[in-house]
């Protein structure tokens, strides 16, 4: 009998009966895993016990790096380093050319027009580095946990349309992730704020990080989380800062501003260095080649006035779709590490008459709101404890009608999961086919809304024109997916289809990026399982120390207890290496060897619960 078979009461011996899930903030600089851990939900620490995960790879001729190593290598390997990657996601080649010169990268064109980056690995789709990024995320909990996740909730911003969302969705599978839902970063912060200061009321949450900026207008009432309206921009953050600074810097440097990739990381780290210093400094010394000069805090803010004046433009526009006056606003959360900068705070502030609450963790709560949800979506008990959130579409969907004319099927900000259905008829005689055009956007022409599919609808009866009925339908699901299906209602022919957006992967880039992967599958599986051996042989060790202090003076004579301790020590000296089947073997010696102490120690507990009773008494 093993100790790690004695337990306490109310708890039970199996420690993996609990379904592991987390949540996973993928940003644009940084990203975290969160999980509930004994009662209190929080960011999941590395080895070196940090909890951010710069949201970095490179690409090296036999490996990867994440994190913290490839960002320090940004500006010596430009081209193989990739960085805010985020941004790149659902984008189509011709999105990415729009972006200049603040990519330094060499971009290729795939069959799903999405842009691939080329590496001393061979070409790689934003999806597949942001894969990466999930991927050490995942290795990092399981390790943590001590098991295999059952799946994670993921934030992306409210205003990513269908083709980032399905990019992202397309990232987890990579990374061999089950993403129980797709969560809009807003939402999660007003989960986290919710049940962290049991508010209620209309709460404006402010999301400003390195790439993205969100504002949501959100209704908490008894765990209902409602979201009144969403805006933002996908294209406007802290890098947007950055790039404003280093043009200022290289404009008092007189330099030029056609630098070569690592010229350009290099004055973009200055930069980035400087802005994060003047939150707390007046003035900061900046030095760029044999310039030397002084950048204010005040100058700073004249930077970036017109990017914070863009984000307020959308605030504005969020409130008037919401419905609610300003005054009417409880609170104003702060989320991303953006809104450190003291500019975008007092902004912020004066907009919405009120000082913005920043005593929650910017960088964390997103992350700790999605382990929040995890934990109900994989099944846990939550003591009753259920949040119903109501999330909505940012942008308005519907389909082609004649004249190039945008029909919307469901405006934007409606609630999800959502199913809206209109009737359309035929506009010529005998026609006998139909092609649905799928948009998204809140713009009149269809040239100037987003295309997101294209199907037809063969075999309609031929009638003569405005006879025919064609029900086409729209379903939107809890992760902001979308399928439209269309019927002809008198022969009941019917065609769907799944929504997957020109600039998505096609099903035939997926498959190749999951064969590339399968040669880690054995890798995988042996790591999986050394750790779980070192999880059972670290469990082991604290059981047994713990026996000892308490009973083992008094159970066990001296040759037994040093027997005891020479298996424990060379069990201890087997966690550092990478031997799963010695480690396996060890523990099973140290369980052998304990056997006799737990069932003595389990006869000494029984006996002192018997000690001066008599037999009819434990009867009755």
């Amino acid at each position: 009998m093993a100790l790690l078979q004695i337990a306490e009461p109310g708890q039970s011996p199996q420690p993996h009966q609990r379904r592991l899930a987390v949540g996973i903030d993928l940003g644009t600089t940084n990203s975290l895993v969160a999980a509930l851990r004994s009662g209190v939900t929080a960011p999941l620490a590395d080895a070196d016990g940090e909890v951010i995960l710069p949201s970095a790879v490179r690409y090296h001729a036999d490996h990867v790096e994440v994190g913290v190593p490839a960002k320090a290598s940004a500006s010596i390997d430009p081209l193989n380093t990739i960085l805010s990657v985020k941004r790149l996601m659902g984008r189509g080649i011709g999105d990415v050319k729009q972006l200049g010169g603040q990519l330094p990268y060499r971009f290729t064109e795939g069959q799903s027009q999405m842009p691939f980056i080329e590496t001393i690995q061979g070409a790689k789709s934003p999806v597949e580095v942001s894969a990466e990024i999930l991927r050490s995320l995942r290795e990092r909990a399981e390790a943590v946990l001590g098991g295999e996740l059952v799946g994670a909730v993921i934030t992306v911003p409210a205003y990513f349309d269908e083709a980032q969302r399905q990019a992202t969705k397309d990232a987890a599978r990579l990374a061999n992730l089950n993403v129980l839902r797709l969560l809009n970063e807003p939402t999660a912060a007003a989960v986290a704020y919710g049940l962290d200061r049991e508010a209620e009321g209309v709460v404006a949450i402010y999301d400003l990080g390195g790439g993205t900026f969100d504002i949501s207008i959100l209704r908490l009432t008894k765990g209902v989380f409602e979201v009144l309206a969403t805006g933002g921009d996908t294209a406007l953050g802290g890098d947007d800062f950055d790039h404003a600074i280093a043009g200022w810097i290289l404009g008092q440097a007189n330099a030029s501003e056609d630098l070569d990739p690592g010229a350009q990381r290099e004055v973009l780290k200055i930069a980035c260095d400087a802005k994060e210093q003047l939150s707390s400094a007046d003035s900061v010394d900046l030095s760029y080649g044999s310039w030397r000069g002084v950048l204010t805090r005040e100058g700073l803010n004249e930077l970036i006035d017109p990017m914070i004046s863009l984000s307020l433009k959308s605030c504005r526009r969020a409130m008037r779709d919401s419905a609610v006056e300003l005054e009417d606003v409880h609170a104003v959360v702060m989320v991303g590490g953006s809104t450190r900068v003291p500019r975008v705070r007092e902004r912020v502030g004066e907009m919405f008459g009120k000082d913005p609450l920043t005593d929650i963790d910017p960088d964390q709560v997103v992350a700790i709101g999605a382990a929040i949800q995890a934990e109900t979506l994989a099944g846990n008990n939550r003591d009753g404890d259920e949040l119903l959130l109501l999330d909505v579409i940012p942008l308005s969907l519907g389909l082609e009608t004649m004249g190039g004319l945008m029909e919307k099927i469901i405006p934007r900000n409606t609630t999800i999961p959502v199913a809206r259905a209109q009737d359309f008829t035929t506009y010529k005689d005998g026609q006998s086919a139909m092609m649905i055009h799928v948009l998204q956007g809140e713009r009149e022409l269809i040239a100037d809304c987003r295309s997101l599919a294209r199907f037809e609808l063969r075999g309609i009866p031929p009638m003569v024109a405005g006879a025919a009925k064609i029900r086409v339908t729209f379903q939107v699901d809890a992760d902001g997916l979308l399928s439209v299906s269309a019927r002809e209602l008198a022969s009941g022919i019917e065609s769907s289809i799944q929504v997957k957006p020109s600039y998505g992967l096609t099903d035939g880039e997926i498959a190749k990026m999951l064969e590339d992967s399968f040669h880690k599958a054995g890798e995988d599986k042996a790591a999986r399982a050394l750790r779980e051996q070192l999880v059972d042989a670290r469990r082991l060790l604290e059981a047994v120390e713990a026996a000892l202090a308490a009973d083992g003076e008094r159970l066990l004579s001296k040759e037994e207890r040093v027997a005891i301790e020479t298996q424990m020590q060379e069990l201890r000296e087997l966690l550092d290496s990478q031997d799963e089947l010695a480690i396996e073997r060890q523990i099973k010696r140290l369980s052998q060897i304990t056997d006799a102490f737990a069932a003595r120690r389990l006869d000494s507990t029984v006996k002192a619960a018997l000690a001066g009773r008599r037999l009819n008494d434990i009867e009755d």
